[in-house]
């Protein structure tokens, strides 16, 4: 298992792989986003210096707001170009994977029609990323993407997507958390994964594992469960980096089965 964060979009991209190395992460989960990480903005061969330069590893994540379903072609076609723009330039940085948010926003459509779309954008760089050899992951979403008959969806017509589990995501919106149902039935296709905590209910508050009501004994022997092995990105969204850093210790010790010191989160 290896742990690592995501950089801040609006910060120099080397000094935040700097301090994640300091903090003994191995790997960054790379946003390429505006202002300071845009796609076309970026150094990506410089990057890519940097990060084995740390000994670290990088897994590509992409804006959360691009329109992939628009009802506008043209707009939904822009998303899908900054899309292959990113798997170009993930490539050159040396990421094997890209995550994907599906998206939903498609004012006075129904369900079905924004379905078609995510799967018409998704087929289109599918092929793409099959022939640059980059794998595609969608990320579970509160709301609209956050239970297997939702997922499905899009997993189920699209057999090499594979599957970003967010587990702060899957504690929001729902009664329970839909992570266990999730991984029972898409579990071999699981890429990545996010750990934050939150309160349940609508707020997505990115806090330190410990702090509310995601439970990371339970995260941790769920995805043992299904032989998972691969990246966990801790998405603590706080001002202060010793929350990181305990979350950090807090998710190897479960992991370790060091219970009394992981507790529950």
């Amino acid at each position: 298992m290896l742990i690592g964060t995501m950089n801040h979009p609006a910060r120099n991209i080397f000094g935040e792989i700097e301090w994640m190395s300091g903090m003994g992460l191995e790997f960054i989960d790379l946003t390429l986003e505006p202002p300071e990480t845009a796609s076309w903005k970026v150094d990506a061969h410089a990057i890519r210096s940097a990060i084995e330069q740390h000994r670290m590893r990088v897994v590509g994540h992409t804006a959360y707001y691009l329109p992939l379903a628009s009802a506008i072609p043209e707009i939904r076609g822009a998303a899908v170009q900054e899309l292959r723009r990113c798997m170009r330039v993930f490539h050159e940085i040396g990421a094997s994977w890209m995550n994907i948010h599906p998206d939903h926003y498609t004012p006075m459509h129904e369900r079905g029609f924004f379905i078609r779309n995510n799967i018409e954008s998704l087929k289109t760089l599918l092929e793409e990323g099959g022939r640059s050899g980059m794998g595609l992951m969608i990320e579970n979403l509160p709301g609209d993407f956050n239970t297997v008959a939702q997922l499905g969806e899009l997993l189920d017509p699209l057999p090499n997507l594979g599957l970003h589990l967010d587990f702060g995501h899957a504690n929001l919106r729902v009664p329970h958390s839909t992570a266990g149902e999730i991984l029972a039935t898409y579990g071999s296709r699981l890429r990545h994964v996010h750990l934050h905590d939150n309160r349940g209910g609508d707020a997505d508050l990115h806090l330190p594992l410990g702090t509310g009501s995601v439970d990371v004994n339970a995260a941790v022997k769920m995805l043992k469960s299904c032989g998972y092995d691969g990246t966990i990105t801790l998405e603590v969204f706080t001002p202060d980096r010793r929350h990181l850093t305990y979350s950090r210790d807090v998710l190897r010790a479960a992991w370790n089965g060091d219970n009394g010191s992981a507790g529950r989160s």
